[in-house]
């Protein structure tokens, strides 16, 4: 049973309720279609009622038993408004401006989320990962104990025998651009919980650079050297290791030659890149030249389930992160 098969059979065990802000892209439509063939959550679209029914008539999609709530109708809208400006009249929010942002879907949506009205949040098909995360920070604000929100991808990677069967996690490929040693020392604890949560496997993470073991010297190289001691010092019951080149935390004959005496020995699961650049670059060369799956980014950190979206992602891929937030839902509980 693949990774996403898995995970949905995983949500099949406890049934969670995921808001989907972003109903008038179609993308989205047929992904909620599938939710509800294969049964593994209930989704909410959040979005102009006719414009959503227009789309999915236009598509011959068929959105019968699936709840749309349109925020320029809705009777929970004021609540909403008045909740908001509640949170944030601090930080300068007007009742003005809380009105307007709840009738944008993701606004509104992350109000459905806070008030316990839905279990998790996907979006990102057609915004901006700032367009997310920020009401997400806003209003559901930061887990407990949660020094940094990071971004992974959870990359399946077929006919695969590194990592664990092909499953990587690979971070922070999402959000934070260019991490110092203290917030990559984050990203991979954050990072490897959410591989023993996701996969059931034990994490061995890698902090990756252009360099291992002190074969080249630069400020990059020496920042994630820092990051390893530090991680090593907040985590030492974790297989960590670093710096290493790619090969060398994966592949396990390169590990004997270059990182003789390696933790992990070659057989990383987690791979923390340096910088955003770098796990960007890395997820989406994995995913179109080895045709590896691509879920995410996944958020970590915040206090309810909220993911992001690439704008490329297909149907089939949201259908996915629906699953794997579902899951993190059943996780916080």
């Amino acid at each position: 049973m693949s990774f996403i098969d898995q995970i949905k059979e995983r949500a099949k065990k406890e049934i969670k309720t995921i808001v989907l802000p972003e109903a008038t892209d179609v993308r989205i439509l047929k992904a909620s279609c599938i939710v509800k063939e294969q049964g593994y959550a209930k989704v909410i679209l959040v979005g102009n009622e006719e414009k959503v029914k227009e789309l999915a008539k236009e598509n011959n999609i068929d959105l019968e038993g699936t709840q749309i709530i349109d925020p320029d109708k809705s009777e929970k809208t004021e609540k909403y408004a008045n909740t908001l400006f509640e949170l944030r009249k601090q930080k300068g929010m007007t009742e003005e401006q809380a009105h307007k942002l709840v009738l944008d879907p993701v606004y509104f949506g992350m109000m459905m989320v806070k008030l316990d009205e839905a279990d998790g949040l996907v979006s990102g098909a057609a915004h901006s990962t700032s367009d997310t995360l920020r009401p997400a920070l806003q209003i559901l604000k930061t887990a407990p104990g949660t020094k940094l929100v990071s971004a992974f991808f959870v990359m399946v990677v077929p006919d695969c025998k590194y990592g664990s069967n092909g499953t990587f996690i690979f971070a922070d490929s999402g959000l934070n651009e260019e991490p110092d040693s203290e917030a990559l020392s984050e990203i991979a604890i954050s990072s490897s919980k959410s591989f023993e949560q996701l996969i059931g496997e034990q994490a061995k993470v890698a902090m990756l650079s252009y360099s291992t073991y002190g074969s080249a010297h630069s400020a990059s190289t020496e920042k994630v050297i820092e990051a390893t001691k530090l991680l090593k010092e907040k985590a030492p019951n974790l297989i960590a290791d670093g710096e290493l080149q790619l090969d060398a935390a994966i592949v396990p004959e390169v590990a004997e030659f270059k990182a003789p005496g390696s933790p992990i020995k070659g057989e990383a699961n987690v791979l923390v890149f340096p910088d955003l650049g770098a796990g960007n670059i890395g997820y989406k060369l994995v995913q179109r030249l080895a045709k590896a799956e691509a879920y995410g980014p996944l958020c970590q950190g915040i206090a309810k389930p909220v993911n992001d979206l690439s704008r490329g992602c297909s149907s089939e891929d949201i259908a996915g992160v629906i699953a794997i937030t579902a899951v993190q839902a059943q996780i916080k509980d």
